[in-house]
Parts: C-alpha cells; structure tokens; sequence
C-alpha cells in the first residue's frame, strides 16, 4: 500500500478528527516531511482535508472525492477497488484488468471519463465529481444465454441503491435504464468475453453510470436526464454511499442468477409494461403495445396487425 493511501485511510477511519503529522509519521515509519508531501499530493487529488497548526490534519467531513477507502467502509462483502482521476472508459479499463487475470468482483470507478459510452456505442455525458462511473468484473459460472440477466441484476442493484441511499422509487426502461420522475439517471452496458478455447464465457464487465448530483445537461440531454439528487439535496458522502450499495446489490444479485432472484423486482418496476412504445429490434421498427415481461426478461407485445412477439434484446421509445 503506498504511502499516501494509508495516511488517506487513517484520516478517513476518523473522519473529521484531526491527527497530528507526528503521529501519522510515527504509524507510517516515515518523516514527517513525508507526511506533509502526502497530504499535500490528496489536496491536489481533489480531497477535501483541514491543516491546523499543534492539532494536525483532519478530512473534511464534507469532501466528496471518490476513494476506495471512502467507499469501503461502506461494505460488506469483498471486492477489489481501484479510483481514477479520469479515464477513458471505466468498462475498457476492468477489461484490460481481466486479461491480466483479475479475479471477479473487481472495481474501477473514475471522478470523470472523457469517452464514456453505452449501448450502440452511444456517448455517455461523464464530467468530473457530478456522477458515478463503475465497472465490475464478473468470471461468471453460468451460460452465455444468461448474460442478459447481468444488466436486469444491476438495473435493480442501481434502483435498490438509490431508494436506500436517497428513499426515492427508481423505475427500469427495458433492458438496461434507470429512470426516476420520468428522466433518465442511469444507463447501463454488459460487455462479455469469451475463452477461445473452451467457447464459454471467460468474464462479464458490466458498466454502470449513474447521474448523481444536480447540474445543467447538454442541450441534447436537457429533457431526456436527470440526476438523483435534486439542488440541496444532496447528503454527505453520498457517492460513496450510493457506489457501496450498488456493488453489494449486484453482487447478490448476479451469484443468484440461476434462482431468478432479480426477476420479481425488474418486473415490478419495469414501467413499458402496459404503455404504447415504439420498438427497435432488429429489422423491426414500429408500434406495440406491451404486455408483459416473462421470466428471461423478454419484453412480450402486440404489434399493429394483432401479432406478439417476445423481444430478446433491441430497445423501446414511449409513446406520448
């Protein structure tokens, strides 16, 4: 562990609490110039910290930078987590991290990401410090047929999250967006890989961003997103917070794929269900009515001439 990641894990085990230089110094086996040099390289790092003469360093209680520290003491279950500052793509960065042998239930999260991406290789607005940017990697034991199941475990991980962390109802779009009070705050894209060798699935990434904190959108955007968090809403931590609960949720979810644990609560807040929507599936381009969400989270409608159809994957626009 560096040096600077144990003087930001003490801080934040006390949070809001001022230790001295010299005993930071003393627990690391360092100088306490040593110790200034790291606190100085978290400030620039973006976290909020509090330096008093004859009391020491103190982190802020309302700094909000994304640390795996921050978000682990939040956490149950194990993972293995890494933050970046900015990245391309959280989801190519835990993909580079699989071929070199990465075990399951590794994280990368960034502050910001400079070619976020969603389905049909789709931009994904990701500024600095306003949202959550992860990606988990799976070494999946089930089939690749049930990869779909990924991304319906994490629509209900993120809406879970969010009710826990900010107690507001989220509602699933078919297959993989999140929305709450009718705008979109939260996409999701499942990348899988598969051994050459064997033809069965090596690992899943599973990519999820999330629009945490009130701020204006791009012209294109401005109708469409919204954020959890409206204007003053937004609670201590609440990143760490809403990342924790998300990852402790989709994991529970995603080791009881094969019981269909997922499939009551995606169904539930799935709200097509019942509306007029234009689909997109394939060479399909039209009108429907849905009707139903069955147990392998096909989308069941009525096209314009009386037929059904069970719709595997594509996407569907609401009708107004």
């Amino acid at each position: 562990m560096e040096l600077k990641e144990k003087i930001l894990r003490r801080l934040e085990s006390v949070r809001g609490e001022y230790v001295s230089g010299e005993q930071l110094a003393g627990e690391c086996g360092v100088s306490r110039n040593a110790v200034w040099k790291c606190i100085r390289a978290l400030e620039a790092d973006g976290v909020k910290l509090s330096s008093v003469r004859n009391r020491g360093y103190a982190l802020l209680a309302e700094s909000d930078a994304l640390t795996a520290c921050g978000i682990e003491k939040f956490l149950h279950s194990p993972f293995s987590l890494q933050v970046v500052k900015l990245t391309g793509s959280t989801n190519d960065e835990v993909k580079a991290l699989a071929e070199a042998g990465a075990p399951a239930w590794t994280a990368v999260l960034a502050e910001e990401q400079s070619a976020g991406r969603g389905r049909y290789r789709r931009p994904f607005d990701s500024p600095a410090g306003a949202g959550l940017y992860l990606s988990v990697l799976l070494r999946p034991k089930f089939s690749a047929a049930e990869t779909l199941f990924v991304t319906a475990c994490a629509a209900v991980a993120v809406c879970e999250a969010i009710g826990e962390v900010a107690k507001k109802y989220a509602e699933i779009k078919w297959v993989n967006d999140v929305f709450l009070d009718g705008k979109k705050v939260c996409g999701i894209l499942t990348e899988a890989s598969f051994d050459v060798e064997s033809g069965g699935l090596a690992s899943v990434v599973v990519g999820i961003g999330v629009n945490v904190k009130h701020r204006e959108f791009p012209k294109e955007l401005a109708g469409i997103a919204g954020t959890v968090f409206r204007e003053g809403e937004y609670p201590s931590e609440g990143r760490a917070k809403l990342a924790a609960a998300i990852l402790e949720k989709l994991r529970f979810y995603c080791e009881h794929i094969p019981e269909r644990t997922f499939y009551a609560e995606y169904r539930r807040r799935s709200f097509v269900i019942g509306r007029r929507v234009k689909v997109l599936s394939g060479s399909l381009e039209e009108e429907a009515d849905v009707l139903d969400l069955d147990e392998n989270c096909f989308l069941r409608v009525r096209l314009a001439d009386g037929s059904e159809r069970l719709l595997s994957a594509g996407e569907v626009r609401i009708m107004l």
